[in-house]
């Protein structure tokens, strides 16, 4: 789907740069364009960020409940 008409910039692109190292809008501005434009896409950008954050901390905490003795 895509999420940036203006540079034509898909979800997966997004999504890749995310999990490549992609941490702020600007880094995905810089790599990909993203928000460069009209902005119009700015929020969804965002929320691909806020996902992909919410995930590495769920996994994060998991592990250490795991690793943690009883």
């Amino acid at each position: 789907m895509y999420v940036c008409i203006c540079n034509g910039i898909t979800d997966k692109q997004i999504k890749n740069a995310v999990a490549e190292g992609a941490t702020s809008l600007q880094l995905l501005r810089d790599e990909l364009g993203v928000g460069s434009q009209c902005g119009s896409c700015t929020e969804q950008a965002l929320s691909f960020l806020d996902d992909t954050s919410a995930q590495t901390n769920l996994g994060k905490s998991l592990f250490y409940a795991a690793a943690s003795p009883a």
